[in-house]
Order: C-alpha cells, then structure tokens, then sequence
C-alpha cells in the first residue's frame, strides 16, 4: 500500500506542468552553468600564469643600502583559481588578485573583477545559485498544495476513509515528489558532469571528485529542506492559493532577504574599519617616523663645530660617527613601528572577525547561508581559502621581514653597492589546501543546522496533520 502510495504521488508529479518546468529548469541551467563557469576558469588560469611570469619573482634581488621606497611593493603573493569554482565563484572574485608586501605593510591587489564588467551588476549564475534559489522555489512549487490541494478538492477526506494510516499518507506524498524532483536534479548533474569531463575538468582527481560528492549531497539535503517547508505551509493552510502566497513569501525571506540582512545589521551593531584606513595609518606612522629620524641626524650634523670661516665640513670619520649614532635610533624606530602595526593589525583581524561573527550568526537563521557557507568551503572560495590565503599572506611578510626589511639602512651616508648588500627575494609559499575531514569539522554548525532544518520542518507537518480534522 505503501509503494502504491508513492508511484501514485510520483505519477502525479510527472504528468504535471511542474515536472516540465523542473526538467526545462535542470537540464538547461545545470550544465549550461557549468560549461560557462569552466571556460571562465581556464581563463582565469591563464591570466594568473601570465601574471606570476609577469612578476618574476624569483629572480629579483635587491641591495639593502639601495632601499625601494617604503610603499612600494618588493613582492606579490598570487591566489590561484581553483577548479571547483566551477560550482560556486563565491569570494574568489573579490579577493584581492594578489598580496603585495611592501616596507608598510602588505597591499591589496586589484579584485579579479577589477575592469568591473556590466554583468557583475546582476550577481553569479553558477551552480551554487541554481541550487539555493531555483531549485528551492522549484521545491515549494511541488509541495505547497500536497495536503491544501487535496483538502480543497476534497479527496483527502475520501482517501483518508479508508485505512491508510495518516503517516503513510504524508510519507508517501514527501518521498514520491522529493524522487521526481531529486532524479531530474541527478540526471542533469551528471550530464553537466560530462560536459565538465570532455572540457578537461580533473573530476577523478583524489582532491575533486569526493568535494563534488559532498556538494551533491548537501544539495539533495537542502532541497529536502525546501520539501519539508512547503509541506508545513500546506498542512497548516487549506486553499492551495493562500498556500502558494505565502509560501513564495517565505522563499523570498529566507532566500533573498535575510541571508543578507543579516550582515548589513552586523555593521550596524559592529562597526569596523576598513583595510585601506589601516595601511593609511601604517603609511602616516613610518612617515612620521621618517620625519624624526631626520630631524635626529640633521642635529647630529649641526653638533658638528664649523671651521673659521664658519663652515661645517663634513668628513668621512664625521659621517661615520653620525652614522653609528643613528643605528641604535634607527633599530628603536623600527621597533617602534614594528608594534604599533603588530597592535593595528590585531585590532583590525578582531574587529572584521567579530563583525562576521555577528553577521554569520544572523544570517544563519535561514537554511540558505547554511548551504553557502557549506559549499563554498568544499569548492576552496569560502571563507575557509580566504583565511588560508591572509594567513599566508603574513606569514611570507614575516618570512621577507625577517630576511630583507629587517636588514634595510633608511638613513645612511653611504649609497654605494656592494654584492654582499644583495639580497634575493624569498618565493612566496604555495597556499595550503584544506582537507576534506577539516572543512567539514570547521563546517559542522552549516551540516548540523541543514539536518535540524529538514528534522524540525518534517516533525512540525506530521504533528499538524495528525491533530488536523479532516
């Protein structure tokens, strides 16, 4: 009775106006997004080559007493495209295109969406948005009248005579369109897989392929979600039309409005500055610095006794007893600096952290963010890679500060080149990529919340229906 309960629920599905628009839907966007978004990846791929070859990093050198000016950039840590950005773009368009390391401070590169294309305008058409916002409106449509639709025709209340438990009865009516509406979801997957494939996508490599599994999954099990809410609208209203309403009312908050609300309520409530304000107070610090270290030698000069016809004539033993002066100030002075941008950058990390905190914490009240947040993670353009990317960031700055910055003379007499003073620029490490198993324990509250969500949302339609009169 069971079976027969689902093939009946699926038969409807399928011999509906919806299935073909779930099918148009899925085998048109699905590998049409996917198609593009990996020819766009290739060629982000060559503009990086072209860029790191560009910078050619590993062969500058640079003498010590022959300093670059303290905003320029002696080297740049480049962000490799990954392929997984096939499925969600997500930050990898607006983190910096490289990491520039200068005497100040580290710089910002331009955004990969630098030239500022006229389509940036209308947002990201990849598989992350098909999912979050077609397939979940897609899912409300097949659900909103399960239980409306019936009542209102009146074949609840014939169906339910005879003995069919009531479980059986909203079970058969979840499982049969969450199969039509998942099978079509798979099919045009895995052709949008096979387009990938013959385009050179590396989906059999140890690292792609058990990401793209995880994608997949949390799909279906956010889709899931979507079926257990609009069950929930259609259980507890009774015309198909208010439930249609109401329920695209509801998509539009949790899809479209909250996810985002939440991070413009997190600047409200915790406000931060930006990156360029601090490397601008960086710049203003060393500057004043500069200034002070100047005025120190130009009275080490003047301290110099002039001749009889009252000039101070500056010898090399004087210069070199100036200089000896300046080198215990000039240590002080970076030192100095060094710890005001040691505090400056801590202060800064902390208030961009509690600031996202509060904006993730908000956002995450709609199973949507949960998704993002998930597969942006697992595609390597989440907030995961864009930690590792900073983190890399400072630890090459600490790495050329030890072996370069630190060993610069800004204020000596003596200019001359010497091959001992060369020193060769340390390559930029590779970014280091997140493991599987870690990015699902950092994206553990994302799982859990997706799983309470379909829980929860399923308890709540079978409690209402069973108390419901028919």
């Amino acid at each position: 009775m069971f079976l027969t309960l689902i093939r009946k629920e699926m038969m409807h599905h399928i011999l509906s106006v919806r299935f073909v628009a779930l099918l148009v839907m899925c085998l048109l966007l699905v590998p049409l997004t996917l198609h593009i978004n990996y020819r766009n990846y290739r060629q982000n791929l060559v503009d990086y080559q072209e860029a790191v070859k560009q910078a050619n990093i590993e062969e500058t050198t640079i003498n010590v007493k022959m300093p670059p000016k303290p905003e320029v950039e002696v080297s740049k840590l480049f962000l490799k495209p990954t392929p997984l950005s096939v499925f969600a773009k997500g930050l990898g368009d607006a983190l910096p295109s490289y990491l520039g390391m200068t005497r100040n401070g580290i710089t910002q590169g331009p955004q990969s969406t630098f030239s500022a294309p006229l389509s940036q305008l209308f947002g990201h058409l990849d598989f992350l948005f098909v999912v979050g916002t077609v397939f979940s409106l897609l899912a409300l449509l097949f659900t909103f009248d399960v239980v409306a639709g019936e009542r209102e025709a009146g074949t609840l209340r014939i169906t339910l005579s005879n003995p069919i438990p009531r479980d059986l009865f909203l079970w058969s009516k979840l499982i049969g369109g969450y199969v039509v509406f998942i099978v079509a979801f798979l099919v045009s997957l895995l052709f949008g897989l096979l387009i990938l494939v013959w385009q050179g996508f590396p989906l059999g490599e140890p690292g792609i392929f058990p990401r793209v599994f995880s994608i997949t999954l949390a799909s279906l099990l956010y889709i899931g979600v979507f079926f257990a809410m609009g069950t929930v609208i259609s259980t507890y209203l009774d015309s198909p039309k208010t439930a249609l309403i109401f329920a695209f009312t509801v998509w539009v908050f949790a899809v479209l409005i909250i996810p985002r609300l939440g991070f413009l309520t997190a600047k409200i409530i915790v406000p931060a500055r930006t990156s360029q304000s601090v490397y601008m107070e960086k710049t203003a610090i060393r500057d004043s610095f500069d200034v002070e270290l100047k005025e120190q030698k130009t009275k080490f000069y003047m301290e110099v006794p002039p001749d009889e016809q009252g000039v101070r004539r500056i010898s090399d033993e004087i210069s070199k007893k100036v200089e000896e002066r300046m080198t215990p100030l000039e240590e002080e002075y970076r030192s100095k600096f060094q710890n005001f941008v040691n505090k400056l950058d801590r202060d800064y990390k902390r208030e961009i952290e509690r600031q996202e905190h509060v904006g993730e914490m908000f956002s995450r009240i709609t199973p949507t963010s949960s998704l993002i947040y998930l597969t942006t993670n697992l595609t390597q353009t989440g907030k995961l890679e864009r930690s590792n990317y900073f983190q890399t960031g400072d630890r090459y700055y600490e790495m050329l500060r030890t072996d370069f910055f630190s060993k610069i003379l800004d204020h000596t007499s003596y200019r001359v080149r010497h091959p001992r003073d060369n020193v060769i620029i340390t390559q930029p490490p590779p970014l280091v990529t997140t493991t599987l198993g870690e990015i699902f324990r950092q994206s553990a509250v994302d799982v859990l919340l997706l799983c309470f969500f379909a829980v929860a949302l399923t308890t709540v339609a079978f409690l209402k229906f069973f108390r419901s009169d028919i």
